[in-house]
């Protein structure tokens, strides 16, 4: 059995992961290996999923079972961010020219559409929604801790 899961934590793992298998052969594509781990509230950046699937899946194309699956979900259980709160602020503060701890939300879009991992306009507008100030801005430290708390 794997480490620190239950009987029951892997059957509803299993579960889940099976809602991805779209051929019905109990596998996923490796191309959705991101997909499923993020859907079962995992984090991994497309780099790290990148290097994943072609240690599993040098030639690409291939499927992966659920068996193959596991070791790579308990790598990121328990996984602790590198960073503070405080780090993400203090990174977003570097955005803030006039130091009042707030971005304006055109240039907060600009910076998670272009920069490091580029989310999608519909992700940013649901990440950012309701934390606009009637001047289009956003308080740093809130827009950090509505992100993390998910």
């Amino acid at each position: 059995m794997a480490k620190n899961l239950t009987d029951k934590d892997i059957r509803q793992l299993r579960e889940s992961f099976e809602l991805y298998d779209k051929q019905g052969d109990e596998k996923i594509d490796s191309s959705q290996l991101g997909e499923v781990l993020r859907g079962l509230g995992q984090n991994p950046t497309n780099a790290e999923v990148k290097k994943i699937v072609s240690e599993m899946d040098p030639e690409g194309g291939n499927r992966i079972s659920f068996e193959e699956f596991l070791p790579v979900y308990q790598s990121y259980m328990g996984k602790k961010p590198k960073f503070s709160t405080e780090d993400f602020v203090d990174s977003l503060r570097v955005f803030d020219n006039d130091g009042s701890g707030m971005i304006n939300e055109g240039e907060l879009r600009h910076i998670l559409t272009t920069l490091g991992e580029k989310l999608t306009d519909s992700e940013v507008d649901s990440l950012i929604q309701g934390l606009e100030d009637k001047q289009g801005q956003i308080d740093c430290e809130e827009f950090i801790l509505s992100v993390l708390q998910g």
